[in-house]
């Protein structure tokens, strides 16, 4: 409802206010959740709970997938109804131009990717398993939006992808 409100009122949030919002309407926090129905005796309450505290790997992980994707859709996003993207958001934030608000982004996931490394090495309450669902992820949103929008253009280098990994699968 908060983003139809910032709509339907063309308001542009604050880069926080973004993150805090598109974050949860990526649905990527309930596809990394929902990815660990039915791995078996490892996804005890006690994973659900972990997962759903917003651990720093898995706040990570929803920042690629949210910085990487504002980075190669915003522009085909504003030929239809949307939001302002988070890019527009920090140009206007901070006075800059596209070019700096992208390297910004791109900072941003770095860092994501530093975060994600660092709670991978370190010791924690939850299997390697839960842990490389996450990571698995992140690597899956990197190939989908490393160059453009694979996700909403699917035609050729998504195809390929999935072509690749069910050939890998099946052998």
């Amino acid at each position: 409802m908060t983003e139809t409100k910032w709509l339907n009122n063309t308001y542009i949030p604050t880069i926080t206010e973004y993150i805090q919002i598109s974050t949860l309407t990526s649905g990527y926090p309930f596809h990394m959740t929902s990815s660990y129905i039915g791995i078996g005796d490892i996804a005890i309450e006690d994973i659900f709970k972990w997962v759903t505290s917003k651990p720093k790997i898995v706040i990570a992980s929803t920042i690629v997938c949210r910085f990487m994707d504002d980075i190669v859709s915003s522009e085909f996003e504003q030929e239809r109804e949307h939001i302002v993207p988070l890019l527009e958001c920090y140009m206007r934030e901070y006075d800059i131009s596209k070019e700096e608000a992208i390297q910004e982004l791109q900072k941003g996931v770095t860092e994501a990717w530093k975060n994600i490394n660092e709670e991978c090495l370190k010791p924690i309450k939850v299997p390697v398993m839960v842990l490389m669902r996450i990571v698995n992820m992140a690597r899956f949103i990197d190939v989908m939006y490393k160059d453009e929008d694979c996700y909403t253009h699917a035609k050729e280098k998504m195809k390929e992808c999935i072509k690749l990994c069910l050939s890998i699968r099946c052998q």
